[in-house]
């Protein structure tokens, strides 16, 4: 019977009485914290039944989530070429991007969205064409910057810095012996990022991603200050009608709360996988037969 490495085996864990007795307490409070909740007659529950799936609260659900993926996806690309810059041997590239990195991670999302609805007042008429010629078009901005746009474009450029920080985060875990072998094989530079970078840097960088995709989800309620009709912006809109606040608020805190149950289930999964491909685990020891009679 070969042998088993000792690193390998289950570990076994007795429960201590001071175990049991923090599970006792834990239910005691969890059970009268929702006791005091469900009995509540302020909650008004029926009115959150009312609104749950209202129609207005469900175009605002799906507009959160088109903000959500659209400022996520296109927030991954930028931020993709904002790492790869930051890791170029240019320095005015890469001064340029952490000056980018340092500007958008270094000031509130709120700031930046309110920024963003009104550079009009910089910036009337944007001009489009060939820098010192008269070859261009103006573009007005009041009418291309609209409520929804300065959401998705504040958002994302946002989010960027943040994702060009996790790119590059999963970058710096790539070995420099497999960059050493790429270059070696006559690489170049693109090839060596497609190739060899950036598929060893996906264990690193998709769990974090995850991780982004879920706090950008609740980050955009903050357009709500914006006039964005999205989940919280509608949910305010009927409580300025019917003034029941608190049913309201609890409408879309609930739809936060399923979303973002829903949103961690594959994120987990991801994380499972990624860490059952990086995780080195001990190798079984085996047990080398010696002939019988071999000098020891």
């Amino acid at each position: 019977m070969s042998g088993i490495d000792a690193a390998l085996k289950p570990r076994l864990r007795l429960r201590t009485p001071t175990e049991y007795a923090g599970w006792v307490l834990s239910i005691l409070v969890g059970l009268g914290i929702l006791a005091s909740v469900l009995t509540n007659p302020n909650f008004k529950w029926g009115i959150v039944g009312k609104y749950f799936f209202a129609e207005s609260i469900l175009r605002g659900l799906m507009l959160t989530v088109f903000l959500t993926v659209a400022s996520m996806a296109l927030g991954t690309l930028l931020g993709l070429a904002l790492a790869v810059m930051r890791a170029s041997h240019v320095k005015p590239v890469s001064i340029a991007a952490g000056l980018y990195l340092t500007l958008f991670r270094g000031t509130p999302v709120l700031v930046q969205l309110i920024f963003w609805f009104n550079i009009s007042a910089l910036y009337p008429d944007l001009r489009i064409g060939i820098p010192f010629t008269d070859i261009g078009t103006a573009v007005d901005t009041n009418a291309i910057m609209g409520p929804i746009t300065a959401a998705l474009v504040g958002l994302t450029l946002n989010q960027a810095a943040y994702m060009a920080e996790i790119i590059r985060g999963g970058f710096s875990a790539v070995g420099k012996g497999q960059i050493e072998a790429a270059d070696s094989l006559g690489m170049s530079a693109g090839m060596r990022m497609r190739k060899v970078i950036i598929p060893q840097a996906m264990p690193s960088i998709i769990p974090a991603t995850g991780n982004q995709f879920i706090g950008m989800f609740k980050e955009t309620s903050l357009v709500s200050v914006l006039g964005v009709a999205e989940l919280l912006q509608s949910a305010q809109l009927i409580y300025a009608r019917t003034y029941e606040t608190i049913p309201l608020l609890i409408v879309a805190s609930l739809w936060y709360l399923v979303m973002t149950l829903l949103l961690s289930y594959p994120q987990a999964q991801l994380e499972k996988r990624y860490a059952r491909a990086t995780s080195t685990l001990p190798r079984k020891a085996k047990r080398v037969a010696q002939p019988e009679g071999a000098a020891r």
